[in-house]
């Protein structure tokens, strides 16, 4: 049997910290049973509860005001604050339940995280850097049913608990070093699809990551959540079923400082 996380929020503790170091609430989801499937990735894990949950409104918003290549427009977003605070009141009140599929949950957390850090520049804006808000990731800024979360929350306590790393380059922090906001809203029938596609441009975007086979020079990403991409092997492993330019198994891996200057359409 193959366990899903079936996320409902419940009991929340500070109790437990990022990679950064930074207090988050701990999820304590009950978890449920589901038959299982020859490909557990197969983009046809879909939910019986799809039809209740709709993403277009998202998803126009994103094709209006975010570029090909990740920039947005935040003052266009200004403008369509309204349509936005009504699809992030709209995932508010769509609390997960026990019969959610696991493409569900995570095409709906990850929306429901860029979505808010969207609402999050465009509250505080205009601004350099997200880092410039006070407190921009650990202050309760979000409703999920009658419970409050941070961003912070969202990412640590409950979409790092899905046991996948590709969560990472699914969210985006609104910083030029992130990975890249996509233009299409994640659906349960997409999630997979999407998540593969954006690990393997982050990997081998040369502004991102300098790959190398002795010298690599990889994103901070890859240190700050280092334990999330070696649970099954090691980090160059993780990278390498990604990788164009292959890194050696004895390469010496170096960091990029990470750029937090807002990733704004010019």
């Amino acid at each position: 049997m193959r366990y899903l996380l079936a996320v409902l929020l419940l009991v929340c503790t500070y109790s437990c910290f990022s990679a950064k170091g930074l207090p988050i609430k701990e999820v304590k989801a009950p978890k449920t049973t589901e038959t299982e499937t020859e490909n557990t990735n197969s983009t046809s894990n879909t939910s019986t509860t799809e039809a209740l949950l709709d993403h277009s409104s998202w998803d126009a918003l994103l094709k209006i005001y975010v570029a090909k290549n990740g920039d947005v427009d935040y003052k266009g977003f200004q403008s369509d604050a309204q349509k936005l605070d009504e699809y992030i009141n709209y995932l508010a009140s769509k609390v997960p339940t026990n019969n959610w599929s696991l493409n569900e949950q995570l095409a709906y957390f990850i929306n429901v995280y860029n979505a808010n850090t969207i609402k999050l520049i465009i509250d505080n804006y205009p601004t350099k850097s997200i880092k410039d808000i006070s407190n921009p990731w650990m202050k309760n800024r979000l409703k999920i049913g009658d419970e409050d979360f941070s961003l912070a929350d969202i990412e640590n306590g409950i979409l790092r608990k899905m046991n996948e790393p590709r969560i990472h380059f699914a969210i985006n922090c609104a910083s030029y070093s992130c990975p890249k906001l996509l233009n299409t809203a994640y659906t349960a029938d997409n999630v997979q699809e999407l998540m593969e596609r954006a690990t393997k441009e982050f990997i081998n975007n040369s502004e991102k990551n300098k790959l190398s086979a002795m010298q690599p020079k990889l994103s901070e990403i890859f240190k700050w959540y280092k334990s999330d991409f070696t649970e099954n092997g090691s980090l160059i492993d993780y990278i390498n079923q990604y990788a164009e330019t292959k890194i050696s198994a004895d390469a010496n891996i170096d960091y990029i400082d990470y750029d937090w200057n807002l990733n704004e359409q010019n």
